[in-house]
């Protein structure tokens, strides 16, 4: 796999435990996922190590919150926030 450009990584915390992505608490909010399928990131400790994770938008926020998230092992997400090129991609994608 080769990892995906444009995805900054942010954050691994225990599911719920506390993170922030664009200043907001991405546990608060109800996910909804964006239409460019998986992302593939590396690992923050053991950059050969990728992982597959989905780009979501969190609903019902303003202005729109973009992130990829997922497991990195059982119970611990990692959250990654795009780069504004990868951001205004993606913010076409949901017009």
């Amino acid at each position: 796999m080769e990892t995906t450009r444009g995805w900054e990584y942010v954050a691994a915390v225990a599911e719920g435990g506390a993170v922030l992505v664009a200043g907001v608490d991405p546990w608060g909010a109800d996910w909804a996922a964006l239409p460019v399928g998986s992302v593939v990131v590396a690992d923050p400790i053991y950059p050969n190590q990728q992982h597959s994770m989905y780009a979501y938008r969190l609903v019902g926020v303003e202005p729109v919150v973009l992130f990829a998230a997922g497991e990195f092992s059982n119970g611990v997400w990692g959250f990654y926030e795009p780069s504004e090129a990868m951001r205004k991609f993606l913010l076409t994608r949901l017009r």
